[in-house]
């Protein structure tokens, strides 16, 4: 009948042990503490299974590692029988002695000696207690009712006694971390863009910028303390303490970690309070959500790695597994507050920090693909966590971006805009593509995974290949995410056609039209990202289309006003009718007043385009109208009153068209006084 293992608990007890340690043994050093002993084999030092030591005052004092020595032969002759089931020999003094040493070796450490302070004596204990471990297996394969039996009691008390001791150690040994040197996430910087709305075309949020991993230790052990808890975790490992080892790990390292989390300002916040915030509040909190990812994936998790690797070095799939747990518990913190917001309202303007959490998360990923050990079931897991987190934000972001389709079609007020200005469909959305496309790769891949989500301008196609930029021709690559920006683009042009024509005036019209296509074709340009998405044909079409528009407004405005300076009908009865004359000058000065009332409150807002549409007006108007003076204004100079026909010169013509698109309705009034 085989001895039953020593009992282990992960919750060690000192003083719940029947076998106690002698009150009256006093602290000993491993090194220090001396047995008198006698051999009775042949040479001193001897001991074999039939050895007798007993105490002698006058033989040689013996050191712990001494007597191991003997220990261990003792251990290497019981490997020579074959049959256990026999009666094992007498168990040697030796041992009794070697246990009884390592006994008062543990009452030091437990009372004015620390574990650490001498690396001499530590080896000693620790080699002593491998020792231990051995002895106990090799007395368990004997019956429990031989003369090995109260050996192996006793071995397996003094090693839970010790484990004991060095669980303690360790779990001082961490925390004993001094997180002092952590990063300091307080330094502002400007993110992309954090919010959006029809009355803001930029508003950037401030994101917390974390040190460079050079500049921060974590976590901050001294090597000293690294080395110590190696030889601890080392020794509970081939003692046959695994698991007690890694649970004192595991939970000390995890608190370490949260704790590092809450000191950067990452706080633990339910769903539920996360639905009751307002946006404003929880864009600060993402914002923080964001740092502290980045943060752990460029300083914490490593560093975490790096001491799990180091205190188990010479176990390194314990190693990873520790890592690994304590990794998922830290991501499962990330994921819950993902998930959160994912479940919030959505809205457009929560489209960027949306964008940036699923950057932050797929950014993390890659940090765990980095050795083999991460194809392990824990590292599936975590990494599972991750990735459905990541999806359920970029489906979030789909939907949303997909949505602008049903706010631009909304958008149908019947009262235009005064003075044909840039409607502010036109600036959100311009401006809001802009900024998306900022995430163009992003978007891409957002697109690519869930492009069939309801809504969406393909979502009912088939599945395309990502491409990015422009073909050769100039025409824009096909891509989920390219698809759905000209279907918003096409969608946007119907909505303004259709508020033209709130416009009475056909030149208004025009103006309203190429003050908005202006504006979409300078946003288009100013953006690499979103210009090279739409290509260089679909800016040379839109590019036309406003040459169009001008030309209609110059045709609607300035073609009546020019029939006034034609020369036809100005003969009667083969002469030149000065009647016929003076109304015409007087026709072209009130038409020209009127168009100069009218027009001079209209605005074109890109001086570009207002300093293009002045001259191309004055190019036309100026030259005929001199032309028309200079040839007849010698038939009312001989007259009375020749400035009541003739009110304007070439030159106030000039001047006046210039005033056109100012959005200013008192200029005439001006002129006036």
């Amino acid at each position: 009948m085989e001895k039953p293992p020593p009992e282990k608990s992960g919750s060690f007890s000192r003083n719940g042990n029947g076998n106690q340690m002698d009150d009256n043994s006093g602290p000993a050093g491993a090194e220090s503490e001396a047995v008198h002993v006698k051999f009775d084999c042949q040479q001193p030092g001897e001991c074999g299974p039939n050895s007798n030591l007993e105490e002698h005052s006058s033989d040689p004092e013996l050191s712990l590692p001494q007597v191991r020595k003997d220990v261990d032969r003792f251990l290497e002759s019981l490997s020579t029988i074959n049959d256990a089931s026999n009666n094992p020999p007498d168990v040697p003094s030796c041992v009794e002695s070697f246990l009884e040493m390592v006994q008062k070796t543990i009452t030091k450490y437990d009372s004015n000696a620390k574990f650490g302070q001498e690396q001499e004596d530590d080896s000693s204990f620790i080699e002593s207690l491998n020792c231990i471990s051995k002895l106990i297996d090799v007395l368990g394969e004997f019956p429990s009712n031989s003369t090995t039996a109260s050996c192996f009691s006793r071995a397996s008390t003094i090693l839970h006694l010790a484990m004991s001791l060095l669980d303690s150690e360790f779990r001082l040994a961490l925390e004993s971390c001094n997180q002092g040197n952590s990063a300091d996430l307080k330094s502002p910087k400007p993110s992309k863009q954090a919010s959006f709305s029809y009355r803001q075309e930029s508003a950037y949020c401030v994101i917390p910028e974390s040190k460079s991993s050079e500049d921060v230790e974590f976590p901050a052990y001294a090597s000293e303390a690294i080395s110590k808890m190696n030889r601890i975790a080392t020794a509970m490992i081939s003692s046959g303490y695994e698991s007690e080892c890694c649970m004192v790990y595991n939970m000390a390292r995890r608190n370490a970690f949260s704790s590092e989390l809450d000191r950067l300002g990452f706080e633990n916040i339910s769903i539920e309070d996360v639905q009751k915030m307002q946006w404003q509040s929880l864009e600060g909190v993402i914002s923080m959500w964001i740092t502290v990812i980045k943060h752990s994936s460029s300083v914490l998790f490593s560093g975490e790695r790096k001491l799990c690797s180091s205190i188990f070095s010479e176990h390194p799939s314990i190693s990873q597994t520790l890592f690994c747990h304590i990794a998922l518990a830290v991501a499962v913190r990330f994921v819950n507050f993902s998930d959160a917001i994912a479940l919030t309202k959505r809205s457009a303007e929560k489209l960027f920090k949306i964008l940036d959490m699923y950057e932050a998360l797929r950014d993390l990923i890659p940090f765990f693909d980095d050795d083999d050990a991460c194809s392990s079931e824990c590292y599936e897991e975590l990494k599972s966590e991750i990735w459905a987190a990541k999806g359920r934000l970029g489906e979030v972001a789909v939907s949303i971006f997909c949505d602008l389709e049903n706010s631009i079609r909304r958008d149908n007020g019947r009262t235009p805009v005064p003075s044909g200005a840039v409607h502010p469909l036109t600036r959100f959305t311009m401006n809001y593509l802009k900024y998306a496309c900022e995430y163009k790769d992003t978007l891409e891949q957002v697109f690519q995974k869930h492009q069939k989500m309801e809504g969406c301008a393909n979502s009912n196609g088939p599945v395309l290949d990502t491409k990015n930029g422009a073909n050769d021709d100039g025409t824009p690559k096909t891509s989920p995410f390219s698809v759905q920006l000209n279907s918003i683009m096409d969608l946007l042009d119907e909505n303004l056609d259709m508020k033209s024509k709130l416009y009475r005036d056909p030149a208004l019209r025009c103006i309203f039209l190429m003050n908005n296509g202006r504006y979409i074709l300078q946003k288009i340009k100013g953006s690499d990202e979103i210009h090279e998405m739409m290509g260089d044909t679909w800016c040379r079409k839109r590019s036309s289309d406003l040459r169009q528009h001008h030309k209609a407004y110059t045709r609607e405005t300035w073609t009546r006003l020019l029939q006034c300076l034609n020369h036809d009908g100005l003969m009667a009865n083969g002469k030149l009718s000065k009647t016929i004359l003076k109304e015409r000058f007087k026709m072209f000065s009130a038409m020209f007043d009127e168009i100069h009332r009218t027009q001079s409150t209209w605005v074109v807002s890109d001086e570009q385009l207002q300093s293009e549409l002045r001259i191309s007006v004055s190019a036309v108007v100026t030259p005929a109208y001199r032309s028309f003076v200079g040839r007849f204004q010698q038939y009312l100079t001989s007259g009375r009153q020749p400035d009541k026909y003739i009110k304007y010169q070439p030159e106030d013509i000039e001047n006046l068209i210039d005033e056109l698109f100012d959005g200013n309705p008192t200029s005439m009034a001006r002129r006036r006084t």
